[in-house]
C-alpha cells in the first residue's frame, strides 16, 4: 500500500484553478502554468516502501534541523519547514535590509500498515530530511473479513 497525499494548502482565492483565473481576469498571457502550479513551492518528495517500514525524503537546501516540525495525528504525517532570515547592515550612512522567508507544509495520509503507535525517526543531512515510519507486525496479512448474508 503506498502513502496518499492530503492537499490542505490554503488557496489565495476560493475559486483557484489555473482555467477559471483565466477566464475570470480575461488574459492567459501572464498566467502560466509555472506561475501559478500548487506544488511550486513544495520540496520535492520520495516515499520508498520496504518489508519492515517506509523511507519517506523530502528535499529541503538551507533549511537546518530546528526549522522542522514533524508531527503525526489521526493517521496523517504533517511535515512542515519554516525559515527566516534577516540581515542588517549600515555602512558609509547608507542602511541595508535584507530578509529571506522560507516555509513548506506537506501532509500525507499513512496507509493503515504503518505502526502510529512506534517512534518516527527523522534524521536532516546535507540539506535532505528523511523519516523512517515503522509497519505493524502483521502488516502484510490481509485485513479482509467476510461478511455472512442471512
Amino acid at each position: 500500500m503506498s502513502l496518499i497525499k492530503f492537499n490542505n494548502r490554503n488557496r489565495l482565492l476560493p475559486f483557484w484553478d489555473n482555467e477559471g483565473l483565466k477566464s475570470l481576469l480575461g488574459s492567459d498571457a501572464f498566467f502560466n502554468n509555472d506561475l501559478f502550479d500548487e506544488d511550486n513551492s513544495m520540496p520535492a518528495m520520495n516515499v520508498t516502501e520496504h518489508d519492515k517500514d517506509f523511507e519517506i525524503e523530502f528535499a529541503a537546501p538551507g533549511f537546518s534541523k530546528k526549522d522542522f516540525e514533524v508531527t503525526m495525528d489521526d493517521n496523517v504525517l504533517r511535515v512542515c519547514g519554516k525559515k527566516e532570515n534577516e540581515v542588517d547592515e549600515e555602512e558609509h550612512g547608507y542602511k541595508r535590509r535584507e530578509f529571506n522567508y522560507n516555509y513548506f507544509e506537506r501532509s500525507l495520509k499513512l496507509p493503515k500498515s504503518v505502526a502510529t503507535d512506534q517512534d518516527v525517526k527523522a534524521k536532516y543531512k546535507d540539506g535532505i530530511l528523511k523519516l523512517h515510519l515503522l509497519k505493524r507486525e502483521n502488516a502484510n496479512e490481509s485485513l479482509k473479513k467476510v461478511i455472512e448474508v442471512n
